[in-house]
């Protein structure tokens, strides 16, 4: 069973493909026989119940946390009820063992990133800012940036990138 908590992240603005690569990356990864776990900062409210199905109505009675159960998959939902949020170290040590955490999200947060850049949006490069970005992945050649460049598609360079630099395979 693994126990490390390797976390690497995916930066980039919205649109920029993050999701998309991550849904790629899990399976190479997980076929290289690492377990991969996944951690999403949403910047809104978010729900994962429906109103009026039971947990949604514990949740509204004032429970602080909710479990649901089943066959296929257990979930746990808990109302921070005007606590702060959790910082990602904090989130991370909540999940259970993996050996490696992907993070979707926290760009400002002090991980090694994957920057995930698209010229056609228009948005600034994350990259001179933020230190823990060590490679970006495009859809085109980003000039002008030291740090090692993967097409959006090379989704088995980048898996031995993140693998490589997590400390789970050499390059």
């Amino acid at each position: 069973m693994p126990s490390a908590k390797r976390a690497f992240g995916l930066a980039g603005w919205s649109g920029s493909g993050k999701t998309t690569l991550l849904e790629r990356l899990i399976p190479a990864i997980a076929a290289e026989g690492f377990v991969v776990a996944t951690l999403k900062h949403a910047h809104h409210g978010f729900d994962l119940d429906r109103p009026g199905k039971d947990s949604w109505r514990h949740r509204q009675a004032g429970a602080s946390e909710i479990m649901v159960s089943s066959a296929r998959r257990w979930a746990i939902v808990h109302e921070l009820r005007g606590e702060p949020e959790l910082d990602l170290a904090e989130l991370i040590e909540r999940m259970s063992p993996a050996d490696l955490v992907l993070v979707e999200g926290f760009k400002r947060e002090p991980i090694p990133k994957l920057e995930i850049h698209r010229p056609s949006l228009a948005k600034p490069l994350l990259a001179p800012g933020d230190p823990r970005i060590i490679a970006i992945a495009s859809d085109a050649s980003v000039a002008g940036i030291d740090l090692p460049q993967f097409r959006l598609d090379d989704v088995p360079g980048i898996a031995r990138f993140i693998l490589a630099h997590s400390g789970l395979r050499t390059a």
